[in-house]
């Protein structure tokens, strides 16, 4: 190999390397000379060095200039940012390369083509700061990127233009607002061999949840073409959700949910590229319809990624962030760049913020939530970030899609709401760094919201993020569990809605006690699974468009069923995994399930759903036996494909012990035989007869949770909802307490578990001593309750135990 002086090839770097090289280009050799040999694609390259910038800032005698410059910025009000910044990429822009410098660029550029066997190789040319990428300034995009550069003189512009980039106004603001000396940061230039992602699809991964913190879990974004569309928020990118723990087994399907972007925009190379200079190499088209439909990659190659991203992660022993590409003429996947993520901090905090509309308001857009808070002001419409001096303090940004050059005005932003983008959008990636309120990817945001109009954005209900029109009331509470400890009894969660899974498995927790299937089926999947069976009943073309339109891509559309519900219930019980998580089977009532899609259709007309045709009778009906049986190959995929054996089932509503033998028996007709990989199978106890007969139970089923509202109602006889005798409705009622004790007595004698399901144990610190010396096993709570049902808890096992206590030593005396 040469001898340079001024470049160094990545089989010469590793990560010591940042002084030299910077965090980006370090990163790449350290990953070409570790994990290359591991079978990891990294494509070849070579860094300028700062040792190379450094001779050209001295032999253009730039130092004084650009101190002088930087001395004379407001770094009050930065009201001379631009003017400051245009001078400072002039003088570097006006000076040339020295000629020892180019010489080795075209020297390392010819050896590198040469390795390739392609002359004029297409290069890569990415700027890579002393101080870029590392854990202390994570902000990614400071400075530019050129794609596509083929030739000595192309190349030599892109590396100037590099050069020229560590003075954009926004690195010049970044680094001030970081404490960095300017003229401290020295900026090396990385050229590595193009991947052909032009003709096929590019991306980024996280190896981390960005917005919870979880840790298991791998979130992969997709698009056709170059990736710089995701980074800059461009398009809406396809996204899969990858877990961990089941990705090295090979029998397993560790991902746990997939969604198809729209991915508006395909960047591929210019026809012109080689006469043209180092901007204007690549081009935005609009991505074909067939396409967008399509995605990005296939299961297998999803599967190799994450694989990849995993050894990464490990290597570096910490969360990180990649950008991966696809070559469209070899069809091999590459690993082009890789650094820190450090937007996690949420994972560790004990002290939490729960923010909660207390408000509705008319919708006026959705999109992806970031974070979990809420905020509101009046929307400022910008069209460019050179429009930012109109926006206010406080005031909410509405706008097309950001890039870095929007960082500045981003902070003085209460939120921020955007038509395009992803998870992984530079509007995302800046929101989650400020701890701002944003949505993105709505589409149609600078269209539903006028300028100047009130407007409340709400991250607060799961990954979905909903602007309101007018300023809407919400609470803030802090839930602080630093000190919490865990009682004996295991307190367990209530949870309906999967999106908040990852963010409440940090709350102290032995697993989810009730996973109400409901939700998902109602908001996820919309439709009646009976539409899906016998769509032929269904005579109204308008739901039958809508049917056929949310089962776009299914070629039998009962899998659109099984495959979302399968995804729900995946990352609830990834979320907590290994500890339990008991699933519900449908508790839906009949008016309940009339209002899915096509519903109508299929549900009879009950004077009193709630006592009427629920639960376990459905299940081996000839009426919904179909709708079962796609429950049940959803939680058979969730066992027994993605191997979350930590999923345990509960049937509601089981009348009779008949009942209990027909449902277990429909189950293993379907495939999900009790005992089978490991398979227990729980019943509600919510109706008198389920403790009358509870000896008859305990011997047909694995564990007991006792659902305290419908055991309350009808032991008592009365219908909660009616404001006329609800004052009569309480747990506490010695009937309902005596069934409850009888309950857990049962439960104790054939060994089996019991556990609790209800507000009571959090509202009322009497009957959390009531459980507690029965001995119940487990007690779930909605999320909001949780805190103050583990603090009942610990003072009622503190009494029990005092009391207990005082009994053996009378005994003893």
């Amino acid at each position: 190999m040469e001898n340079y002086q001024y470049i160094l090839f990545f089989n010469q770097i590793g990560i010591s390397a940042i002084g030299e090289v910077g965090g980006k280009n370090a990163s790449l050799g350290e990953m070409y000379n570790q994990l290359n040999p591991m079978g990891i694609n990294i494509p070849n390259g070579f860094a300028v060095t700062a040792k190379g910038y450094r001779l050209f800032r001295k032999e253009n005698n730039l130092g004084k200039p650009l101190q002088d410059l930087m001395r004379s910025l407001d770094t009050k009000q930065y009201s001379n940012l631009a003017s400051v910044g245009d001078k400072a990429r002039a003088l570097i822009l006006a000076a040339p390369i020295p000629t020892a410098i180019q010489d080795e660029i075209r020297q390392a550029y010819q050896s590198l083509s040469n390795q390739a066997g392609i002359t004029n190789l297409g290069v890569a040319v990415r700027s890579s700061a002393t101080a870029e990428d590392l854990p202390s300034a994570s902000f990614a995009g400071q400075m530019q990127s050129f794609l596509n550069i083929s030739g000595d003189e192309q190349l030599i512009d892109a590396v100037h233009r590099c050069f020229v980039s560590l003075f954009t106004d926004r690195a010049i603001k970044y680094r001030h607002d970081m404490g960095f000396t300017h003229l401290d940061i020295a900026i090396s230039v990385g050229v590595q061999q193009m991947v052909r992602s032009d003709k096929a699809s590019s991306g980024v991964a996280f190896t981390i949840d960005p917005d919870s913190g979880f840790e298991n879990t791998i979130i992969i974004n997709g698009c056709w073409g170059l990736g710089e569309n995701i980074v800059q928020g461009t398009v809406t990118p396809d996204e899969w959700m990858v877990f961990k723990p089941t990705l090295e087994n090979p029998d397993y399907n560790p991902i746990l949910k997939r969604h198809c972007g729209r991915k508006e925009f395909t960047m591929i190379y210019s026809d012109e590229a080689e006469n043209s200079s180092a901007e204007k190499t690549i081009i935005n088209i609009d991505t074909p319809l067939d396409r967008r439909n399509q995605f990005s990659l296939n299961d297998k190659e999803v599967i190799l990624l994450s694989q990849w991203c995993y050894t990464i992660e490990k290597h570096y022993n910490k969360a990180m962030d990649i950008e991966w590409a696809k070559d469209g003429l070899n069809n091999q996947l590459y690993i082009v760049q890789a650094r820190p993520e450090t937007v996690h901090g949420k994972a560790n905090k004990k002290v939490r913020e729960i923010h909660k509309l207390k408000d509705k308001g008319s919708l006026l857009t959705k999109g992806i939530a970031l974070g979990d808070k809420i905020a509101s002001g009046k929307a400022r419409i910008l069209n460019n970030p050179q429009e930012g001096d109109l926006l206010q303090k406080g005031e909410i940004i509405v706008t097309d899609l950001t890039n870095p050059d929007w960082d500045p005005i981003m902070k003085r932003a209460s939120a921020i709401i955007t038509n395009k983008g992803g998870r992984t959008s530079h509007a995302a990636i800046v929101a989650r760094e400020l701890g701002t309120v944003a949505v993105v990817g709505c589409g149609n945001a600078t269209c539903s919201i006028k300028n100047g109009q009130e407007i409340t954005v709400s991250c607060a209900e799961g990954k979905e993020g909903n602007v309101y029109d007018g300023l809407l009331k919400w609470e803030i509470k802090e839930q602080d569990f630093s000190k919490l400890e865990m009682p004996k009894i295991d307190p367990m969660l209530i949870l309906a809605d999967p999106e908040r899974a990852f963010e409440l498995s940090h709350y102290p927790n032995q697993g989810v006690g009730l996973m109400r299937m409901e939700f998902a089926i109602s908001n996820t999947i919309k439709i009646h699974p009976l539409a899906l069976c016998e769509p032929e009943k269904i005579t109204d073309k308008k739901i039958a468009t809508e049917i056929a339109a949310l089962t776009k891509g299914y070629a039998d559309p009962k899998n659109y069923f099984i495959d979302k519900l399968a995804e729900a219930v995946s990352i609830v019980a990834a979320a907590f995994y290994p500890k339990d998580v008991i699933v519900r089977m449908s508790d839906f009532k009949s008016n309940e399930y009339a209002n899915l899609i096509g519903g109508k259709y299929y549900e009879p007309d009950e004077e009193n759903p709630m006592i009427g045709f629920r639960g376990a009778s459905r299940y081996y009906s000839d009426f919904y036996r179909k709708g079962f049986a796609l429950e049940c190959e959803a939680m058979k995929k969730v066992r027994d494909e993605m191997g979350l054996t930590n999923v345990k089932l509960m049937i509601p509503f089981c009348r009779t012990v008949e009942e209990g033998e027909n449902v277990l028996t429909e189950m293993a007709k379907n495939g999900l035989v009790q005992g089978s990989n490991g398979l227990e199978v729980y019943v509600m106890i919510e109706i008198p007869s389920n403790v009358l007969l509870a000896d008859e139970f305990a011997k047909l089923f694995d564990g007991f949770s006792i659902g305290s509202n419908d055991l309350t109602q009808l032991t008592l006889g009365l219908d909660r909802d009616s404001t006329l005798v609800s004052y009569l409705f309480s747990e506490e009622n010695p009937a309902v307490k005596s069934l409850i004790k009888e309950t857990i007595r049962v439960a104790k004698r054939f060994e089996i578990k019991v556990g609790l399901c209800g507000q009571a144990p959090s509202d009322i610190p009497a009957f959390a001593q009531f459980l507690v010396h029965e001995g119940i096993d487990s007690i779930s709570f909605n999320p909001d309750a949780l805190i103050k049902g583990i603090e009942n808890i610990l003072e009622a096992e503190k009494k029990f135990l005092t009391k207990t206590n005082k009994s053996t030593l009378k005994l003893d005396e």
